[in-house]
């Protein structure tokens, strides 16, 4: 861990590489206070399916209120069996990459598991993901939500899925990648079933910026 200032960073669904780089590499505080948006990664994360890039969306239920909500107050749509879906869409896209089979009996009862709040869920995912990473993550949650935070360093932006991450991380070996070539910042998932035990020495290595 860097012991330079704090990152300021949000919980997302089995978070993407560039949110584990930070991670990995900065004591972290995790944002707790905002309110919800739609189309970020804090409801979806990308893998990489038999056919290219495969999108995973968590649904969520719609309260139907002037105003907005606050994401630790968002809970998950359980009206069907999303969580199975999932596991499905894992298994098809890394039951032959070299670690899938070595992870698998820890990532499977995730799936069988109910989750009311969706900051509960992502929290989860991320912890998932560190513990089988051996990356040793904190769990310090923000005390209020700060537009420009002086203490710490505002990485807050990582959450949207639609801007532009200009980081050239090295591309890893991948299930696909003969068909469409290396996929740059899929969900974290993905380095781990390609990468194993190296994936924590590979975020540790990797560079941020962005435009």
């Amino acid at each position: 861990m860097n012991d330079a200032r704090k990152i300021l960073i949000h919980p997302t669904y089995f978070p993407n590489v560039a949110h584990f780089t930070a991670i990995s590499q900065h004591d972290t505080v995790l944002e707790k206070h905002d309110n919800y948006q739609k189309q970020t990664y804090r409801t979806r994360c990308h893998i990489y399916s038999p056919n290219g890039l495969q999108r995973l969306s968590v649904p969520i239920k719609h309260t139907g209120k002037p105003g907005h909500q606050k994401t630790k107050e968002v809970v998950i749509e359980d009206n069907f069996d999303w969580k199975k879906q999932h596991w499905k869409s894992l298994q098809t896209a890394y039951r032959t990459s070299p670690f899938f089979e070595f992870y698998e009996d820890d990532f499977a009862p995730f799936f069988e598991k109910k989750h009311r709040y969706l900051i509960d869920l992502n929290m989860e995912s991320m912890a998932l993901l560190s513990e089988n990473m051996q990356l040793d993550m904190e769990v310090i949650f923000s005390e209020n939500y700060e537009p420009e935070p002086d203490k710490y360093e505002d990485l807050r932006l990582l959450v949207n899925a639609k801007d532009r991450l200009m980081t050239p991380f090295e591309p890893y070996t991948q299930v696909f990648d003969e068909k469409y070539g290396f996929l740059s910042n899929l969900s974290s998932l993905d380095l781990l079933f390609n990468e194993g035990p190296n994936a924590a020495s590979y975020l540790e290595n990797q560079p941020l910026s962005f435009q």
